[in-house]
């Protein structure tokens, strides 16, 4: 696989699955990502300004190229509403040629910055 035909995940969780559709919407309209798989109520345990929390969020997984990665987390950190969003970039070394086309031609032409 070539460099410019490789994929990444961008994963970051959300307080409601209102808030993650609202996001992958906005991603997905941008043409920064080709297509966002959001997991409904997973269970978040984890430190936070000293005190241990455990909260129900959800998941978020953008499908999208490496060059536009960065951008992704940018537009994600703009409207979160969390002070310190999860944002993981996650390299995919394989899959099928076909969807990694796919996820590239969806994402060939994203509208430029706000």
């Amino acid at each position: 696989m070539q460099q410019n035909d490789k994929a990444v995940l961008v994963y970051s969780t959300f307080p409601t699955l209102e808030a993650a559709e609202a996001e992958g919407t906005a991603l997905v309209e941008a043409g920064l990502a080709a297509c966002v798989n959001i997991l409904p109520t997973m269970i978040s345990i984890y430190g936070w300004q000293g005190k241990r929390h455990r909260d129900a969020e959800t998941v978020m997984l953008v499908k999208t190229r490496p060059e536009l990665a960065e951008r992704v987390m940018q537009e994600v950190r703009t409207r979160h509403p969390y002070q310190n969003p999860a944002l993981l970039v996650i390299s995919v070394d394989g899959g099928s040629a076909d969807f990694l086309d796919w996820i590239r031609s969806q994402t060939d032409a994203p509208l430029p910055s706000r």
